[in-house]
This record gives C-alpha cells, structure tokens and sequence, in this order.
C-alpha cells in the first residue's frame, strides 16, 4: 500500500455510511422505547443490563480525545501514560467498595450521594465544579480531539464565508457539536449506552487491526523495541536516578563573569514517579468511583449485582487500551524513525527524539498511511463515533447535574417533561460555553496532558469527601463543604496561573518573571500540585470535622460502613458469586504482569 494515500476513497466512505446507519438504527428503536420521564432520559429507566453498563463505561471513557491523546503521549513519550490505562481496578473498587453504597441510596447523582451524607451546601459545590470541570476538560477537549481528527484525514475540506476560509479542524469540530448535540437530545441515556456497545466492538476491532498492520510495516515487536528504545518501553522511566534528579532541578542563572547570580529549583517532568506513585491513583479513583460522568451508567443498573458486574466488565475492557491506543502511537514514531513511512518523518526531531507537537496526530496518521481501503473507513467512522458516545455521555451527565441537583431543587414542583426539557436547554449552553476554551487547548503540550492536568487540580477535595465520607463516620457537613471549598480555590488558582500563561496575555508573551511567585506556582509539576491539594483537603476536612458538632449517625444509616446495618450488610453479600472474584482477580494478575513487562 503506498503511503502517499492522503484522502478517505469511494469505499472507506461506504463504510463510514453503512457505520452510522447501523448506528441511527439502534438510536431509532432506542428512542421509540423512551418515555418522556427524568429516570428514562437520565437513567435510561434503570433497567440496565451488566453487559452494557460494562461497555458503556469503557466507551464513555475512550472518547476520540483519549485515543488521539494516548496515541500521541505513546509518540512522544512511550509507555509513560499506561499508569493511567492500568488503572483498571479502580473500576475494582466501584464494583466492590461503591456499588453497596451507590445502589442503596438509589440516586440520580454523585452531588445527590453527597447530600445524603453530608448536606445540601456540599451538594450544590460539587454539582456546580463538576460542571465546570466538564467544560473545561471532557467537553472542550473532546470537541478539539473532533478537529484534529478532521484535519488530518480530511485536510483538503474547507469553506470559504465572505472572503474568510474555514479549515477543516474548525469544520470538524462544528460537525460533531452538531451531530452530537441532535443526538443526545433525541435519545438521552438509553441512545448514549447503546450506541456505547456498538461503538466497543467497531473500535477495539479496528484499533487491534490498526496494531496488527503498524507492527507488520515495522516488521515486528523486535523492530519496535529496536527503534523506540528501551527508555520508552520503561513504564518506571523517572523511577531511574537520572530521573529523580532531573524531577527536581536546579535552574542557574549566571552574570557575564559566569558567576550565580540566582538559584530556583522546580519540578520538571510531565510524569514523574512519585507523581505516577501518588497522584495518578487519586485522580483514577476520583474519576472510576465518584464522577458522574462514569458512576451515572452503574445508576442505571436495576439492582447492586448488575452494577457491580457491569463495572467489573468495564475494568477488563480497559486492560486493553494499553495495546491499542498506546502502543500505536510508538510504532508511528518507529515507522517515522525507520523512514520507512517518510511523511511521518517531522516527527522526529534532529537528535532522534519526538517532536511533541507532531506526535500528536499520530492516531489519526496511522489510520491515514496503513490501514486499506474499507478497514480505514471503518476505523474512522469509530473513531468519529468514539467522540460523538463521549460528548453525547458528558453532555447527558451535564443535564443530569443541573436538572436534578440545581433546576429540581428550586422548582421541586416541575414536571417530568420539564425537567427533560430544562436538560436540553442546559446541554446547549455549555457546548458554546465549551468552544471558548478550544483556543486555550491548542496551546497546551499535548491533549492528553491538558485532560490530566485539570484533572489534577479539580478532583482531590471530591476523591477526599468520597473516600474519607464512606470510611469515617465521624466526618460531618462542614468538614465536607470547607474541604470543597478550600481544594476548590487552590486548583482553580492553579488553573487560572496555567491558562493566563498558555493564552500569552499581554503582559505574559514570554511567560512569567522567572523566580517569581506566579513563576513557582506555574513551575510545580501538575501531578505534586494534586497530592497538595489532596493533602490539604484531608488535613482541613479532619480539623473541622473534629473542631465542630459530632454529625447524626441515624442520618447516615447504610452510607458509611460503619452505620452499615446488618440487613445491608447480608443483602450486599447475597449479591455476588465466587465467579465474580475470580473474575476480578484474573484482572488484578494481568495488571500486575503488564506492570512487571513495562518495567525496562
């Protein structure tokens, strides 16, 4: 196959149009079965099977930005973000610590939990970040994850409007809002997840042929080693002493005599491994077990065996990300290294190393330059399906919050059908509020790195309120809410430090005053900056807590596990089966085997 092929053919179209008809059928039946009700547009009536809860859940999470993202992390920087692709048994901890708890209460959202808990203040901090944390990261990075798909398969698509001329990144992302948003609003939760199963077996398939053919062009995994190099299949890379060093380094600035005038010292690697240690398992169980946007599909299970089992399913889908999103993105560098792709060659850069900001499409370059004619349309049609199950999952998430935990709560007296109808409305502000952050995107290092960093400074004070809620009883209201409140003011701090940066505000073209205040904050690694922030939301949620009024232990009946009655306590063990242990410790075993092979 020659690699100067740039465009989709006759026949990657027919499949990209068989792939959506296939997926408009499934959305036709879907919505000819919903009722116009909060629990069936949210919920999708909770009568979810484990199959396609399981399937759903990896779905919502392996959005086009995830592929593109991983894809061009592996590009750049190997095997480094497989940390956070190993993060299967936080899905482990849902099923067998959440579930319980989760199923129990029997709420729309993770806010609502929060309320039962704590109290109605906690409930509206969290609905209202976690809001904003999908605009800002799930929403806006999705859409960019959109354009740069269609800018790189599709380059040649452009309009031209009064003399200006839209390109087909700006084009693509249009697009999918579009198609996304109609989607979303026609079949609500039940469309989302069934278009979910689809999407998985489309997506793993072409992705696992996509492998297939990369490692066939290289001439296989010896090749690829060969090219990469041992440093990038290291998954512990900054576990090494020349990476301890380097995470905290010094920074010498020196007179024309060539003596120090001024010493700082900063956090320098995107991924180091005390970060990787700590905060990557902080921000998996934030994300696994207390987001909405994840939780929501194990709510719509009808009872706690099905949630359980359908996360349990989800965990082992995500072994597989590793070897088909990651992994792609090093055979593209390798390809480009061997020169044996030579339009893949400005990715490396002249000391042999990866160009970040080329490697970045490298997904999307793969599927361009390997796969044939039928397979690629196929490939790319799940690929553009992957964003539109993402957005229309977060989009779904995002009503759910505002209807039930803002709107509901200041109209108690609404009806169903408004309630759908507020829900919709919602969607449509926050995608146009979405497409103002798309600039500030562009200008990051890279997709992935973008989503984990916001992570990072957003979702400690929520992993802490979960986590030490469920196992400390003694906790209370305002322990909880000036945790929130106190994380929530030092991540966004933090956020709006990197964004004034990343736009070059006039002022801040070069960056800030190196040595300065700002400087310090803007220089601290993503990944310590989190584990700050956890620590001082523990720190503050304990001290309240014990400084004020003991909470009512009646009140939080079934909600910790040590106000568990014995009636909970039997109907939750009644509710699995030994082959769901064996199940999930099959999982923990290749876990720990993929850690032990990416360890140098």
């Amino acid at each position: 196959m020659s690699s100067s092929q740039s465009t989709l053919t006759p026949l990657d179209w027919l499949a990209i149009a068989m792939y959506f008809g296939l997926l408009l059928g499934v959305a036709t039946w879907v919505v000819r079965k919903n009722k116009d009700t909060a629990a069936d547009y949210f919920l999708a009536g909770r009568n979810l099977g484990w199959w396609v809860i399981g399937a759903s859940i990896f779905a919502s999470n392996i959005g086009s930005e995830h592929i593109v993202g991983l894809a061009g992390s592996g590009a750049s920087d190997g095997v480094a973000l497989a940390h956070y692709e190993l993060h299967a048994w936080c899905l482990l901890v849902l099923a067998w610590v959440f579930v319980p708890f989760y199923s129990r209460a029997l709420v729309f959202t993770m806010p609502e939990f929060l309320e039962r808990r704590f109290s109605s203040g906690s409930r509206y901090v969290l609905s209202i970040v976690s809001i904003i944390t999908f605009i800002v990261s799930k929403i806006a990075v999705g859409i960019f994850a959109g354009g740069v798909v269609f800018a790189t398969l599709l380059p040649e698509v452009h309009l031209t409007i009064g003399g200006s001329t839209i390109n087909s990144f700006w084009i693509g992302s249009v697009s999918v809002i579009l198609l996304t948003g109609l989607y979303t609003l026609l079949g609500g939760m039940r469309a989302v997840v069934y278009n979910d199963a689809v999407q998985v077996v489309v997506l793993i398939g072409g992705s696992a042929c996509l492998t297939f053919y990369g490692l066939h062009r290289l001439g296989g995994w010896g090749e690829l080693r060969h090219y990469c190099g041992s440093e990038m299949f290291n998954l512990w890379k900054p576990i090494t002493p020349a990476g301890v060093q380097s995470t905290w380094a010094p920074i010498l600035e020196t007179n024309a005599a060539g003596g120090i005038v001024k010493q700082a010292w900063y956090f320098n690697d995107r991924f180091p491994w005390p970060g990787m240690l700590i905060c990557a398992p902080i921000i998996g169980l934030w994300y696994w077990c207390t987001d909405q946007y994840i939780v929501q599909r194990a709510l719509g299970a009808p009872n706690e065996t099905i949630a359980r089992r359908g996360s349990i399913f989800a965990a082992f889908l995500k072994l597989f990300p590793v070897y088909l999103f990651i992994i792609p993105g090093l055979i593209c560098f390798a390809l480009a290294k061997s020169g044996k792709i030579p339009e893949l060659t400005s990715m490396v850069g002249a000391d042999g190393k990866p160009v970040p900001s080329e490697a970045q499409a490298a997904f999307p370059l793969m599927v361009k330059y390997l796969l044939p004619p039928g397979l690629r349309g196929v490939v790319v049609a799940g690929l553009l399906s992957a964003l539109m199950g993402s957005l229309a999952g977060v989009f779904n998430a995002c009503s759910t919050l505002f209807t039930v935990d803002i709107y509901q709560k200041l109209r108690p007296l609404a009806s169903q059908h408004e309630l759908v109808r507020m829900g919709r409305i919602a969607t449509g502000v926050m995608i146009v509020v979405a497409l103002v952050w798309i600039p500030v995107i562009q200008g990051a290092h890279g997709l992935y790195d973008y989503l984990q960093s916001v992570q990072g400074y957003l979702a400690p004070p929520i992993f802490v309120v979960f986590f030490f809620g469920v196992f400390w009883k003694r906790l209370n209201a305002q322990g909880c809410l000036w945790a929130m409140v106190v994380g929530f003011a030092i991540g966004g701090f933090r956020m709006v430090v990197d964004t004034l940066k990343t736009m070059k505000v006039p002022g801040l073209e070069n960056g800030y005053d190196h040595g300065s205040f700002f400087w310090i904050v803007n220089s601290i690694n993503f990944q310590y900056f989190s584990v700050l922030i956890t620590v001082v939301s523990a720190v503050v949620m304990v001290v309240v807590s014990y400084m004020t009024a003991t909470p009512d232990y009646v009140r939080m009946k079934s909600l910790t596990f040590a106000t568990a009655s014995a009636e909970d306590k039997a109907r939750t063990r009644s509710s699995w089966e030994k082959k769901d242990v064996v199940f999930s410790a099959f999982i923990m075993a290749c876990i720990i085997a993929a850690y032990v092979y990416f360890s140098g």
